[in-house]
């Protein structure tokens, strides 16, 4: 997956956690804003990783 297409995917999640927020489905729009948070943060580490070398934290 490439970054434009994994940008497109987090900001539709964050954009439908909010619609889901504003019409009040609280359950759902924090399980949509959980897996936008999720998947940033993997993008994120992803980026971070090199050969052979896993960092935490």
């Amino acid at each position: 997956m490439s970054n434009l297409t994994k940008d497109i995917l987090i900001a539709a999640l964050f954009l439908v956690g909010i619609t889901g927020f504003i019409s009040g489905e609280f359950i759902i729009s924090s399980a949509i804003f959980a897996a936008a948070a999720i998947a940033s943060n993997i993008k994120t580490n992803n980026s971070d990783k090199k050969a052979d070398h896993l960092t935490w934290g």
